[in-house]
């Protein structure tokens, strides 16, 4: 994930970091539209780039250019753990949403929070949302390499092993095509810039149409 890898204290930092994405005016011609909800942490709110250029904010675009009626809620908060996630379950599911897309773990896994703690709290989401009759796509991540082999393999297996217990589709790592672009990431090593924000939704796509209709 990291290929300039920060201080310790300052992954803390960032970690417990309270910025979130400003709330976006939904246009009216729009409020009936099935939703798509972003669900996550800072990589989803937009951390560090300008106001309408995180992701999800791409994937309207996306959406919007090839014909798919659909609404992008960006509901990521920065410093979020998968236990906030959990937490915030509620507000997800008042939105009725389509399709979700789930992306937490980074925090966790920055926090040392314990492997096992992070995989039930995803499987709460996920299994949570799908019962409720949403489609959920897990996204991965992963950790730089101070963190040590075991923990990093542990972590790095959470997302498949979740997804295929909910037989959900997954991306293992949602930066694995991110860091060979320049200019993709933030000083910080650590969050996307508007143009690795747009390759991430990229990497959303092919799993994100054929859970929808035109």
């Amino acid at each position: 994930m990291y290929r300039r890898f920060a201080t310790a204290a300052a992954l803390m930092a960032l970690s417990f970091s309270l910025y979130a994405a400003p709330p976006r005016a939904v246009p009216l011609h729009s409020r009936n539209l099935p939703v798509i909800v972003c669900f996550g942490d800072s990589i989803t709110a937009g951390y560090g780039v300008d106001p309408g250029s995180s992701y999800p904010d791409d994937l309207q675009t996306d959406l919007d250019n090839r014909g798919y009626r659909y609404r992008v809620v960006n509901s990521g908060i920065s410093g979020n753990t998968t236990k906030d996630g959990v937490d915030r379950l509620k507000d997800v599911l008042a939105l009725h949403p389509a399709v979700v897309i789930v992306e937490f773990g980074g925090n966790d896994g920055l926090r040392g929070i314990p492997i096992g703690d992070t995989r039930s709290n995803l499987s709460t989401i996920v299994s949570t949302l799908l019962q409720a009759g949403s489609k959920v796509i897990l996204a991965g991540i992963t950790l730089p390499p101070n963190y040590g082999p075991d923990y990093i393999r542990q972590f790095n297996e959470t997302f498949a092993l979740v997804a295929a217990q909910h037989h959900a589709p997954v991306i293992p790592n949602i930066y694995l095509h991110v860091y060979s672009v320049p200019n993709a990431i933030q000083d910080d090593g650590i969050h996307p810039t508007a143009k690795g924000a747009q390759l991430v939704a990229d990497e959303f796509m092919p799993l994100l149409k054929p859970l929808l209709h035109k």
